[in-house]
């Protein structure tokens, strides 16, 4: 499941720790962030840190990567 070929550095270089901690791919991530209904960045990082009790480092570095329109491969 974990890409090791995510970027060391950025936002990104949180990945493989998200999908090893969480259980999902970043693709997966992505979907859970489109389907939730939200479109403000801290509004989302707030959703997936009570809905889905991720952290706030690891949240924002999704969100703020998802919604700069960088897409994973599924």
């Amino acid at each position: 499941m974990a890409d090791n070929t995510w970027p060391k550095t950025g936002p990104a270089s949180y990945f493989p720790s998200i999908e090893k901690k969480y259980g999902r791919s970043i693709a997966e991530w992505q979907e859970i962030i489109s389907a939730c209904g939200i479109d403000k960045h801290m509004a989302i990082v707030g959703y997936l840190k009570s809905e889905h009790g991720m952290g706030h480092g690891h949240a924002n570095a999704l969100v703020g990567w998802t919604l700069a329109g960088n897409l994973a491969s599924t």
